[in-house]
């Protein structure tokens, strides 16, 4: 919450690439971090229009493409006609034609000579991987797989193929003895054994030795056992260059994906040496295009195609994509350079950007941030993971870092990057937590990233061609900004009263959100509003659900939703919603009364029915919801987001939601000490992780006159600030003080809080809007955060606060 305070404060022919390599048979990628591209920040606003005004940082997940690519490839469609390659015809021959060519460009753009090594386009590294563990399974003797610990996913996902068991090494040493123990292994092994391993990591960027290939096969080869090698290159390929001229020394199978280099095609390929090809012309399934021959009817035969691509690429090719991956490698060329060129100058930004983490203190001396890095900077990559902590050591959420990162547009990602051993390794989870956690409802890409006060998974940052140092600043400013304390903060040292405080405070307004991630309905200041276990009533009671994934729809990904704005008609029984956008003016009524039945039938829904029972996902959480069935309803929605959508209602009758309020830990406890303290269960509707959101208007106005002081101290124009509101934090309730019964110490605010509010066990209402209950709000939420562990023994208690009229 503190860090969110802060948050507001602040054309061309197509040629082959060209390429200057290392060997395949080292460690030594070539890469010296000394030669940062200067030409970099002059091409990126022509060619990357897409970046201005964003810093992205996630070139490892897919890096950007050139404006110039695409312009080039779409003159070339719309100036020729292409046809499906499995034809004769002059469209047809063309297309061919260009895929071979293209073909034989790929094979260049990592040295690989055509008389050793085919090309197999794929739709990416994933289905590259897949490939041929199916063609291993479909051996008449099955096959045993052995992998890395830093392995993606698609990776270790092939050991459930292999039917002669599986080994994960944990580390480079166990593997090394793995490959020296070859010779001593069983003589009566005849099955085929698989080792893949990621040339460069994708969570840290550590790099493994690419000469591992070279020394199995020349040990199988000794021992007459087959031993083939899969090299994932698909975040290696990225940024560095990948040799293949030594084939002896190469890899079997080296899987890569394209819009990882280029920003697009959305395609993948399969390198093959043609040596090891036999092994995957095994494979059964035959589908159209990878036959030469075949009898359907009286016995089951048939002939695969001669080469090994027309062999392995079932049905038609993605020609078009095919085509666009030359143009993108031509575009990339004559922009960037060699990849020699482009591993140095992403190694350059890679180690300020490490450098500066591995520095960063707050004011007491306490480290801000871990990160993962157990091997040598010089063997590593342009990515870097990492986690946050506070003056205090504790973990900052990675999704908190997110979300505050979206908000000043930088782009990176967070979670468990698709890499489980290396969240193992790195976090310090064991096997035990890892089904725990999942039991505990902890989703990868879900919203909360710790459990526990723990880590379940880390921020990553990565860099690639286009990234410039200005991306390099505008992240240090960030993280300097918002995660490192500069100043050592005073703590008290006796309890404030908290009741004779407590006095001074009133509620200043009240908004309800009808609809989930909408904007707000403002309860007028002479209205009465019910205050019930869910929160405040008709708060956060509808949402919005995708027609295809029957996802709930949230501001993040459709900013259009702002755009909506629900007011409730008490006397009418009425939910209006306004929508207006470039003169377009349009609403629609729903009747608040009319309500699901208690029981629906299982089944399809009948015609008449005004709702359809569901089962949506909101918050990470799969909560059964009632969907409107009225065709103006949906239309209303999805014309004015552009979003296939339909209006749902929280279901009464399902199961229920909640969430569990952690209580604070008093300082003296041991930092590893969980407290045994039960903790209350909250009941919610839609809401995301507290039914009810208080907003202090002493914290905002202070975070506006801060704000303010610093846009100054930077040259900017008084008219040019814009003054920052409590409605910015979408809160519930914004409490105020008055001014003459403000105590003078300590500043009783919080930025945010969040907190149950409970009806007055002595009222019994059944009208919601009619009248006013106390709020029995837990005090210490109203303390600065920093208070809150200090306060702890004594927040624990609960004092009714009586506002006063709301006031505007």
């Amino acid at each position: 919450m503190a860090t969110m305070k802060r948050a507001i404060n602040q054309l061309h022919q197509p040629t082959a690439v060209k390429h200057e390599p290392t060997k395949v048979s080292g460690i030594n990628h070539v890469d010296v971090c000394s030669a940062y591209n200067k030409k970099v920040e002059i091409i990126r606003e022509t060619e990357y229009p897409t970046l201005i005004g964003t810093t992205y940082l996630d070139h490892a997940g897919t890096t950007p493409y050139a404006r110039s690519a695409i312009e080039s490839w779409t003159r070339e469609l719309t100036t020729n006609l292409f046809g499906n390659p499995h034809s004769a015809s002059a469209s047809s021959q063309l297309s061919t034609r260009r895929i071979d060519d293209i073909r034989l460009k790929v094979l260049k753009c990592f040295n690989a000579n055509s008389e050793d090594f085919d090309v197999v386009f794929v739709a990416n590294a994933t289905a590259a991987v897949k490939l041929v563990v199916e063609a291993l399974r479909d051996q008449h003797c099955g096959f045993w797989y052995g992998y890395h610990s830093d392995s993606h996913t698609s990776l270790v996902g092939c050991r459930e193929l292999a039917t002669k068991g599986s080994r994960c090494f944990e580390d480079d040493q166990s593997l090394e003895q793995w490959i020296s123990a070859i010779p001593h292994q069983g003589q009566e092994d005849h099955y085929p054994s698989l080792l893949s391993y990621p040339g460069q990591s994708n969570l840290t960027g550590k790099r493994l030795p690419l000469d591992w290939c070279g020394e199995i096969r020349k040990t199988a080869v000794r021992c007459s056992k087959q031993i083939y090698t899969l090299l994932d290159a698909a975040s290696l390929v990225s940024t560095s260059p990948l040799d293949l001229s030594d084939a002896a020394a190469a890899p079997d199978f080296v899987a890569l994906s394209f819009y990882k280099i280029f920003g697009f095609p959305d395609l993948g390929a399969l390198l093959v040496r043609k040596e090891s090809a036999a092994v995957l012309l095994q494979k059964r399934y035959f589908a159209g295009g990878t036959v030469d021959a075949v009898v359907s009817t009286e016995e089951s035969w048939h002939a695969k195609t001669s080469s090994i691509h027309g062999a392995l690429e079932e049905g038609t090719l993605p020609f078009h994509n095919i085509l666009a991956l030359d143009h993108a490698m031509a575009a990339h060329t004559r922009l960037f350079g060699s990849m020699t060129d482009i591993s140095r100058h992403v190694r350059y930004l890679a180690k300020q950007a490490r450098s500066f983490l591995t520095r960063a203190r707050h004011a007491n001396g306490v480290r801000a941030c871990e990160v993962y890095c157990d091997f040598e900077p010089e063997s590593t990559g342009p990515i870097i993971a990492f986690n946050l902590k506070d003056s205090s050591g504790k973990f900052v959420s990675p999704s908190e870092v997110e979300k505050l990162s979206i908000v000043k547009g930088i782009q990176l990602r967070t979670g468990g990057m698709c890499n489980p051993g290396g969240i193992i390794k790195h976090l310090g989870l064991s096997s035990e937590q890892i089904r725990s956690n999942y039991g505990a409802g902890y989703r990868c890409g879900g919203e909360s990233n710790l459990i526990n006060g723990q880590p379940v998974g880390a921020v990553r940052i990565s860099f690639g061609a286009m990234s410039t140092r200005s991306d390099l600043e505008s992240f240090k400013v960030f993280i300097d900004e918002y995660y490192i304390e500069h100043n050592v903060l005073r703590m008290f040292s006796s309890i404030p009263d908290l009741q004779a405080q407590s006095a001074s405070f009133f509620i200043d307004s009240i908004s309800v959100f009808p609809i989930k991630s909408c904007a707000a309905f403002k309860v007028p200041p002479d209205q009465q509003w019910l205050v019930t276990p869910k929160g405040l009533a008709w708060d956060r009671e509808w949402c919005l659900v995708h027609e295809g994934t029957n996802a709930a729809l949230s501001q993040k990904r459709y900013p259009r939703l702002s755009l909506l704005r629900p007011s409730l008609d008490l006397v009418r029984r009425k939910l209006i919603i306004y929508y207006t956008l470039s003169g377009t003016n349009d609403q629609i009524e729903i009747d608040i009364d009319e309500t699901p039945p208690t029981v629906i039938n299982s089944g399809r829904t009948c015609p008449n029915d005004t709702f359809r029972l569901s089962r949506s996902k909101v918050c990470g959480d799969t909560v059964p919801v009632h969907v409107y069935t009225s065709p103006s309803i949906t239309k209303f929605f999805s014309d004015a987001l552009d979003v296939p959508c339909c209006l749902a209602r929280y279901s009464r009758t399902g199961a229920t939601r909640s969430t569990n309020i952690r209580q604070p830990r008093s300082p003296k406890s041991s930092p590893t000490h969980t407290s045994k303290q039960p903790t209350s269960p909250s009941q919610l509707m839609l809401a995301n992780e507290s039914p009810i959101l208080i907003i202090s208007k002493s914290s905002v106005n202070e975070l506006d006159k801060q704000v303010r002081n610093n846009a100054l101290g930077s040259g900017l124009n008084d008219a040019a600030i814009k003054p920052i509101s409590p409605d910015l934090f979408r809160g519930n309730i914004v409490v105020a003080q008055h001014p003459i019964l403000q105590p003078p110490e300590p500043k009783l605010h919080s930025l945010l809080a969040n907190t149950l509010a409970k009806p007055n066990p002595q009222s019994s209402h059944t009208h919601p809007h009619c009248h006013r209950h106390p709020l029995h709000l837990p005090l210490h939420l109203l303390l600065p955060h920093r208070l809150q562990h200090q306060q702890a023994q004594h927040a624990h208690q609960t004092t009714p606060v009586h506002p006063l009229s709301a006031s505007s």
